[in-house]
C-alpha cells in the first residue's frame, strides 16, 4: 500500500541502448480512496517524434513515482535539486520549495512494444502489469500477455492509445538490396588508419563521440575488418525505416564474422531482426562442443545434440522468472516436441527426481540434528526405487545414466544450507557422486564456472596450460541445483586445522599435506607444478570476476596438487562484510602457505618469479579477448541473475585495465600479487572462519559427536583410557579397495582389552575435532 502526497507518471520512448524521446511527466489528479485504490492521470501525452521515424523495436516505457513532501526545519528550504538514483534517465528528480523538500521514489514500471509481432502499431486500450523498480526496464523483454510479477497483489496500469481507424503497419525490409560500395582502406592517411583500427578493436566511450562519427563516416573502408561491423552498427545514427536499407545492405556485403565475433550482435543495442538473423547464421558455424560453452547466453538457439538439449531443459526449469515465463514455456514445449519419446521420458523422470531431492533436502533441514541422517536415508530409499523403476540421466552428466542410489554411503555437509552428498549408481556399478543443494541461488555459480572455463580455453589456445579444475553446476529450480563433486579433494580449512585452529597462520600446512599425498619426489614435484599453475589461473580468474567471500572452506585442493575455488555466491565485487569492514581486502587469495609450496620453502626463489610470469601472461591473454568476456556478461544482464547488471559489466571492464598497455598491465598485476601476499588479513579471515565453524559445530551438536560414533562416552561410565595402539590392519573392498586399522584399547578397571576397527578418514575426523577443542595442545599430525 503506497502512501505518498503526490504521484507522477514518467513516460519515454526507448530503443536498444538509448532513449529516442524526451521524458514526459504527468501528475496524478485523484486521491487514494476505497478498498481498491485507484490513481487517475487525466492527461494526454503528445510525443514530438513522428511515428514514421520510430524504429521497428521501439518501446514505450512508463514509470510510476511516488512523491513525499518533507517539512523543512525552521521553515526554510535547502534550495537544491537532486536526481533520483536508480531512476530512468530523464526521470523527475527531487526538488525543494517553500513547503519543504519533495522526494520522488520509483514505485514500479511497465512497458509496451510500439509495434507488435505482426508489425502493427499499438492502438486502443491496454492493461499493463507493473514491475518492481529492481527489474531491468531497459534491456529486458517487454512483459507479454499472461506474465505478471510473482507473489502477492500487483498494480495494473491502464493506458489508452488513440485509434487511427485502421492498422498502421511497419513496412517489411527491402529485399535484393544492391551491393555496398567498398573503398580501399590503404588510401587513407596512416594516422587515420590506426585510429580506425583502434576504435574497431576497443570501441569508443560516451565521452569520445567524435570517434563514433569518424567510424560511421569511414565505414565503407573497413569491410576487410570483420570485428569492426558491430562497432559501426552501434555508431549508426538511426534505426528507423528510412535507414534500414543501408544498414541491411552493409551487413549482407560485410566480411563473414567468426561465430564468437557474431555473439556481440545479439546484444540489446542491436535491436533489429535482420541483424539477429544474420548473427544466428554466422553463429551456426560454431562446433557443438564450443557451442555448449555459450549456451546459457543463447537460450533461443535450437538444441543440436544431446548435451545441448539437456542444458536447455535444465535452464528452462527456472520458470520462476515471471518476465520470461511465457517464452520459457514455449521453448520447453518446442524442445519436448522434437526430442523424441525416450528423451522426453528421461526429462520427466529427471524432473521428478530433482523435485523429490528438494523435498528431502527441506526435510533434513527441519529434522533434529540426531535424526537428520535417518531422515536423509529414508528419503533417498524412495529416490533409489524411483530410479530402479525409471532410470534417468543427471543434469550434470547428460551422457551417463543412473539406475539407483547407494543409500548407505550418502550423507550431508554441515554448513548453513546442509547440502546433500549423494552417491548415484551408474552402469557397471560405477559410483557417480553429486551434491544437491537447496537454499542458494546457483545461477551465479553456474555463470562463474562458465566464465572460468572460457578463460581456460583462451589460455589453452595460446599454449598456456594452467591445470584448471572446473566442475559442473546446474540450477534445477529456484534456489536449488546439483553440483559435481570433485573427487580426491579437500578444503583448505581441513588441511590447515590439522595444525590446530591457528593452522591458517602456519606456512608448512599445505606443503606437508601434499607431501603426504605424494610420497615420491617425482609425484611431489608434479603436484607442486599443478599447484603453481592452477593457483596462478584462479588468481587471475577470481580477480577479473571479482569473486568475494573467499575463506578456507571454499578453496579446495586435490591430492594431485590442483587448487580450485567453489561457492561463487558473491561475485563482481560484492564483498562479504564482517561487522563494518570487508572480509575480502585483497585483489585475490594468495597466502604465505601457498607461497611456501611455490617457492619450495620459506625463502623467495626463482620459482615464484615463474609464478608471477604465469599470472601476468594469463592476465594479458584475457585482456586481448576482453570483448568476448564483456559481451558474455552484457548478454546476461537481462537474465535476472542477481548481481549481473550493467554496472557489473563495467566492473569487469575496469578490472581488465583497458587504459594500460600489456607491460603496464603486467606490472600492475605483479603489484597486486605483492599486495595479496603481504596482507595479513586473509589468514586472519581464515582464522575467523575456523572459529565460526567451531561455533557452528557446537551449536549443531556436531562438535561433541563423531560421525561414525553417534553417541557420547564418559570416563565415569566407560572407564579411563590406559593405552591405545594399532594392533594390525585389514584390506577390505567396498566398490574400491581400502584399509581398516585394528586398535587395541585398554581401560582402567577392565581386565580385557577391546578391539576397534577404524579407517584413515575416521582418524582424520577424530584428529580434526581434537584440534578444534584443544587449539593450544600439541597434537601429533
Amino acid at each position: 500500500h503506497w502512501r505518498h502526497d503526490e504521484y507522477n507518471l514518467g513516460v519515454q520512448i526507448y530503443h536498444g541502448a538509448r532513449y529516442i524521446s524526451e521524458p514526459y511527466v504527468v501528475q496524478c489528479s485523484n486521491e487514494l480512496s476505497g478498498i481498491y485504490p485507484r490513481l487517475t492521470f487525466n492527461s494526454w501525452i503528445m510525443f514530438r517524434n513522428p511515428v514514421c521515424t520510430l524504429p521497428r523495436e521501439a518501446r514505450l516505457v512508463l514509470v510510476l513515482y511516488g512523491c513525499i513532501r518533507e517539512p523543512v526545519d525552521g521553515g526554510t528550504s535547502d534550495g537544491g535539486t537532486s536526481g533520483n538514483a536508480g531512476s530512468a534517465p530523464g526521470a523527475p528528480g527531487d526538488s525543494s520549495g517553500p513547503e519543504g523538500r519533495m522526494t520522488k521514489v520509483e514505485l514500479g514500471w511497465s512497458s509496451l512494444q510500439f509495434f507488435d509481432f505482426e508489425r502493427k502499431m499499438v492502438q486502443g486500450s491496454y492493461l499493463l502489469p507493473m514491475w518492481p523498480p529492481t527489474t531491468d526496464k531497459f534491456f529486458g523483454p517487454a512483459p507479454s500477455k499472461g506474465t505478471y510479477p510473482i507473489g502477492g497483489s500487483y498494480p495494473i496500469l491502464g493506458i489508452e492509445i488513440p485509434s487511427y481507424g485502421g492498422a498502421v503497419v511497419f513496412p517489411e525490409p527491402i529485399r535484393n538490396l544492391p551491393p555496398v560500395v567498398q573503398l580501399d582502406f590503404g588510401s587513407l592517411d596512416r594516422n587515420l588508419q590506426q585510429e580506425l583500427i583502434d576504435t574497431a578493436e576497443q570501441g569508443y566511450s560516451p565521452d569520445k563521440l567524435e570517434k563514433r562519427e569518424v567510424l560511421w563516416e569511414k565505414r565503407h573502408y573497413l569491410h576487410r575488418f570483420p570485428h569492426a561491423l558491430p562497432k559501426i552498427l552501434h555508431a549508426a545514427h538511426s534505426w528507423d525505416y528510412a535507414c534500414l536499407a543501408d544498414l541491411h545492405a552493409l551487413i549482407k556485403s560485410w566480411t563473414v564474422l567468426s561465430p564468437v565475433q557474431a555473439l556481440e550482435l545479439l546484444l540489446p543495442r542491436y535491436p533489429d531482426l535482420e541483424v539477429r538473423r544474420q548473427a544466428v547464421e554466422w553463429i551456426a558455424a560454431m562446433a557443438n562442443d564450443e557451442f555448449v560453452d555459450y549456451l546459457p547466453h543463447l537460450p533461443g538457439e535450437a538444441p543440436q545434440n544431446m548435451i545441448d538439449a539437456q542444458e536447455t531443459a535444465c535452464d528452462e526449469v527456472l520458470m520462476n522468472q515471471a518476465r520470461y515465463h511465457r517464452r520459457n514455456q514455449l521453448m520447453l514445449r518446442a524442445l519436448l516436441a522434437i526430442c523424441g519419446e525416450k528423451l522426453t521420458g528421461r526429462f520427466l523422470s529427471q524432473n521428478i527426481m530433482c523435485k523429490r531431492l528438494g523435498e528431502i533436502a527441506q526435510s533434513v533441514k527441519l529434522a533434529k540434528d540426531s535424526h537428520r541422517l535417518q531422515v536423509l536415508k529414508q528419503g533417498l530409499e524412495s529416490v533409489n526405487q524411483m530410479l530402479i523403476d525409471s532410470p534417468t540421466v543427471l543434469p550434470l552428466e547428460p551422457g551417463a545414466e543412473v539406475t539407483g542410489v547407494v543409500v548407505r554411503s550418502c550423507n550431508y555437509f554441515n554448513s548453513n544450507t546442509l547440502p546433500l552428498k549423494i552417491n548415484f549408481a551408474g552402469p557397471d556399478k560405477v559410483i557417480v557422486p553429486a551434491i544437491f543443494k537447496a537454499g542458494d541461488d546457483l545461477q551465479q555459480d553456474s555463470l562463474t564456472i562458465q566464465m572460468v572455463r572460457i578463460m581456460d580455453k583462451m589460455w589453452l589456445r595460446e599454449g598456456l596450460d594452467l591445470k584448471m579444475v572446473t566442475f559442473n553446476c546446474v540450477p534445477t529450480a529456484y534456489k536449488r541445483g546439483m553440483i559435481e563433486l570433485v573427487s580426491d579433494s579437500e578444503t583448505l580449512r581441513k588441511i590447515q586445522v590439522e595444525w590446530g585452529v591457528t593452522g591458517s597462520f602456519k606456512d608448512k600446512s599445505i606443503a606437508e599435506w601434499l607431501a603426504k599425498q605424494n610420497p615420491s619426489q617425482l609425484e611431489y614435484q608434479r603436484a607442486v607444478d599443478n599447484f603453481t599453475r592452477s593457483c596462478a589461473g584462479y588468481s587471475v580468474a577470481t580477480y577479473i570476476l571479482g569473486i568475494c567471500d573467499r575463506h578456507n572452506d571454499n578453496i579446495m585442493l586435490k591430492t594431485s596438487g590442483h587448487l580450485f575455488h567453489i561457492d561463487f555466491g558473491k561475485f563482481l565485487g560484492d564483498a562479504q562484510m564482517f561487522g563494518n569492514f570487508k572480509r575480502d581486502r585483497t585483489p585475490f587469495v594468495l597466502t604465505s602457505d601457498m607461497a611456501y609450496v611455490i617457492n619450495g620453502g620459506d625463502r623467495p626463489s626463482a620459482k615464484f618469479h615463474q609464478f608471477v610470469d604465469l599470472c601476468c601472461t594469463a592476465f594479458n591473454i584475457v585482456r586481448r579477448h576482453s570483448d568476448l568476456l564483456l559481451h558474455m556478461f552484457a548478454l546476461m544482464t537481462t537474465s535476472g541473475i542477481p548481481g549481473v547488471t550493467v554496472e557489473a559489466v563495467n566492473y569487469v571492464r575496469n578490472a581488465l585495465l583497458p587504459g594500460q598497455s600489456n607491460p603496464e598491465a603486467a606490472a600492475t598485476f605483479a603489484k597486486m600479487i605483492h599486495i595479496s601476499l603481504k596482507s595479513w588479513f586473509t589468514q586472519f579471515n581464515f582464522f575467523l572462519h575456523n572459529i565460526a565453524q567451531m561455533k557452528f559445530s557446537a551449536e549443531t551438536g556436531d562438535g561433541e559427536l563423531l560421525s561414525f560414533i553417534p553417541r557420547v562416552y564418559t570416563m565415569a561410565q566407560d572407564g579411563r583410557l590406559k593405552t591405545v595402539y594399532v594392533h594390525g590392519f585389514q584390506k577390505r573392498y567396498d566398490q574400491e579397495k581400502y584399509y581398516t586399522y585394528i586398535l587395541r584399547v585398554e581401560r582402567q578397571h577392565q581386565p580385557d582389552a577391546a578391539y576397534l576397527f577404524r579407517s584413515y578418514k575416521e582418524f582424520c575426523e577424530f584428529h580434526q575435532k581434537l584440534c578444534m577443542h584443544f587449539p593450544l595442545a600439541k597434537l601429533h599430525r
